[in-house]
């Protein structure tokens, strides 16, 4: 970018491991913050190897989420070397984030309460499990124990066959970007004020937040919501179809919409029908639209039904594997996939400034780089 990145001159340390904590100084670090990851000696964060697949030494998911900073290695038992982590912390830093297990970075003496005594301009936050209080508070937590207990995996998945976990770690990058916002809130504050703070979050609120219209449909129903697979609540038709070759999916979201849907699937005697008169009517007869839906759909190919929705304005995509997402035009035209210069390429920050998104600068550091 020409300019400076936004966070330039921001430094900030990580203290943690894993994806959610990581995942949320990759935001800090992609928009100009000087990251510090701090790591235990020998093996460094468990993601290192979480794996396979490999890719220059360390898991393909430790790449994603530790470009852009810098590393490391504080054997935090040892009084000495944790004692000037904390002075180096002290002098330097504008941020820290933390997620290790509940009351070990009070033990360590790095805790929020006690580093904000010391330097009242530090931003401080803490990633938890379930959260700064309650009767959960101390236990420890990991995406798919909170996709669980946060209500995600009741949603998610077919009606009447076991609950599955969404096949991506939702909860941990979405409390990594709680921690980013809160952060940068905090700084925006701290601009103003002179004086920083303490940001607490946790994966638990995260599935919490992003169950919001399930947890207010059950106030109103007093019924569990049921599982839709590629489908939602409250919507019809909108959902994955299959055709002849592959999986697409419709989301004739509303009356007209619906109505360009029937007619081009030459079955304008669905709009008569009371069944499908509204969205509403729609929804709670989803099992028989769909019955009438999904053997045309299958009869013909999805570049045929692509073509043809295309024409009369309903949205429809086709189901993507990853490869088939990088190579795509629309990809490619966002520029949003950033070569290394390694043979592989990172998916860069989902933001543009000005038409620039931020750069790739570095791939993730070795352990103590």
């Amino acid at each position: 970018m020409s300019d400076p990145l936004p966070l330039s001159g921001v430094r900030v340390f990580e203290l943690g491991s894993n994806l959610s904590g990581p995942y949320g100084t990759w935001i800090l670090a992609a928009l100009g913050a000087d990251v510090v990851k701090v790591e235990r000696p020998g093996g460094g964060d468990d993601a290192r190897n979480w794996g396979p697949p490999f890719w220059n030494g360390a898991a393909t998911v430790f790449h994603t989420t530790n470009r852009d900073k810098s590393s490391i290695t504080v054997d935090l038992k040892d009084a000495e070397a944790l004692a000037a982590l904390r002075r180096r912390i002290l002098d330097e830093a504008d941020v820290v984030l933390q997620n290790f297990r509940p009351g070990v970075a009070e033990k360590l003496g790095l805790g929020s309460t006690q580093m904000c005594a010391e330097k009242p301009a530090l931003i401080y936050c803490n990633l938890s499990a379930f959260g700064a209080k309650g009767p959960l508070s101390e236990r420890p937590g990991f995406d798919a124990l909170m996709q669980a207990f946060g209500g995600i995996m009741s949603v998610t998945g077919e009606d009447g066959q076991a609950p599955v976990r969404a096949g991506v770690s939702v909860v941990d990058m979405g409390t990594g970007m709680w921690c980013a916002i809160g952060i940068l809130a905090a700084l925006n504050r701290r601009r103003d004020t002179g004086r920083g703070g303490v940001v607490d979050t946790s994966l638990y609120e995260t599935a919490l937040g992003w169950s919001t219209y399930y947890t207010a449909d059950v106030q109103v129903t007093g019924v569990a919501p049921k599982r839709h697979g590629s489908g939602v609540r409250g919507i019809a038709p909108y959902q994955a179809y299959e055709c002849a070759d592959g999986y697409l999916v419709v989301a004739a979201s509303n009356d007209r919409l619906f109505a360009g849907l029937a007619r081009e699937l030459e079955h304008g005697e669905w709009l008569d029908d009371p069944r499908f008169a509204d969205n509403p009517s729609r929804s709670n007869n989803r099992e028989a639209l769909n019955a009438m839906l999904m053997p045309i759909f299958k009869a013909e190919p999805r570049s045929h039904w692509q073509e043809r929705l295309d024409a009369v304005g309903v949205p429809n995509a086709p189901i993507q594997h990853a490869g088939e997402v990088i190579e795509h035009p629309q990809t490619q035209a966002l520029g949003i996939m950033q070569d290394t210069g390694q043979g592989m390429a990172l998916t860069g920050l989902p933001i543009s400034f000005d038409g620039e998104r931020p750069p790739l600068r570095n791939i993730a550091p070795d352990l103590k780089e």
